[in-house]
C-alpha cells in the first residue's frame, strides 16, 4: 500500500458559542491513511470523529493545520477546486441515507455520474451493475419510499462509487438499521474494500468497527490511540478482543 494517501498534521477545528467561548470539536491531530485501508473512527458522542470525517473530505473547512490527499493540499482549495475533488476523489454514505425520494433507485445513482461524464448510457450501465453487486438490482426502478432501510443504504453506496472515488466515506451508515440490514452494508464496504477501495468509516458500534483494518480511538477532539486488527481474522473473533482494547481506552 502506499504510504499518505491522505495525509493531515496539526487539524483544528474550533467554533465559538453564544457565550463566545472557543470549542475545539478537533484539536491538532495527526493522521495517515494508506490507500487500500478500511479505517475506522471510534470515540464518544462530541469525541469528533465525524468532524474528522468531514475536514478530510474537504466538506468542512479546519480552522488550522494541514490535510493533502494524494500530495494535493485541500485546506487551500477554492470552493470550485473543492467541489471537484469531491466529485472524483470522494464517495459519501450517510446514515441518513439522503437519497432523492422522488427519483428511483437507479436514477439515485446516475445523478453525481452525469455531474461527472457526458456519456449517459454508460453511466446507467455502471448504476445497474453497482446496484446488481449490492444486491438491489432488481429494486432499480422503486423509488426509495418503497424499499427497506438497508436496500436504501445499499443503493446509497452504489451512488458513493459511481465515480469511482479513490476513498469512501461513512459516517454512522448503520446507524439507522436494524441488525440484518445493517450487517449487509458493513459486508458491502468490506467487499469493496477488499478489491482494493479506501473506506474510512465513522461508528460508535464496536461490532461494525470489526469489519475495517484499524480502529483510531477519538476522546476530546485528539487521536488516542490505535489498533488494529489480526489480519484474516473473521469478524466474530474480532469483537471480544476489540471491545477490551476499547475498554482499557476508557470507552
Amino acid at each position: 500500500m502506499e504510504a499518505d494517501f491522505i495525509q493531515a498534521r496539526s487539524l483544528t477545528k474550533a467554533y465559538q458559542t453564544d457565550a463566545d467561548a472557543e470549542v475545539r470539536a478537533l484539536d491538532t491531530v495527526d493522521i495517515d491513511i494508506e490507500t487500500g485501508e478500511f479505517t475506522i473512527l471510534m470515540g464518544s458522542s462530541g469525541s469528533g470523529k465525524s468532524t474528522l470525517l468531514y475536514l478530510l473530505s474537504g466538506l468542512e473547512r479546519p480552522t488550522d493545520g494541514e490535510i493533502h490527499f494524494e500530495g494535493q493540499r485541500v485546506d487551500e482549495l477554492d470552493e470550485t477546486q473543492l467541489s471537484l475533488l469531491r466529485r472524483r476523489g470522494f464517495g459519501f454514505v450517510f446514515q441518513a441515507i439522503n437519497l432523492i425520494p422522488h427519483l428511483t433507485l437507479l436514477e439515485n445513482v446516475t445523478v453525481p455520474g452525469y455531474l461527472v461524464q457526458k456519456d449517459r448510457a454508460e453511466v446507467a450501465r455502471r448504476a445497474q451493475s453497482l446496484l446488481d453487486d449490492f444486491g438491489v438490482g432488481q429494486l432499480a426502478g422503486r423509488l426509495p419510499s418503497q424499499c427497506s432501510g438497508g436496500e436504501q443504504q445499499r443503493a446509497a453506496i452504489a451512488r458513493a462509487l459511481i465515480n469511482s472515488p479513490r476513498a469512501v466515506l461513512a459516517d454512522e451508515p448503520t446507524g439507522a438499521l436494524n441488525s440484518s440490514a445493517g450487517r449487509a452494508v458493513l459486508e458491502a464496504l468490506q467487499r469493496i474494500n477488499e478489491e482494493g477501495q479506501c473506506v474510512i468509516m465513522a461508528t460508535h458500534e464496536v461490532r461494525a468497527a470489526c469489519y475495517g483494518t484499524r480502529v483510531l480511538f477519538l476522546r476530546d477532539g485528539q487521536v488516542q490511540s490505535e489498533y488494529r486488527h489480526e489480519p484474516g481474522s473473521d469478524i466474530q473473533a474480532r469483537e471480544e478482543p476489540l471491545l477490551a482494547w476499547l475498554t482499557s481506552q476508557g470507552w
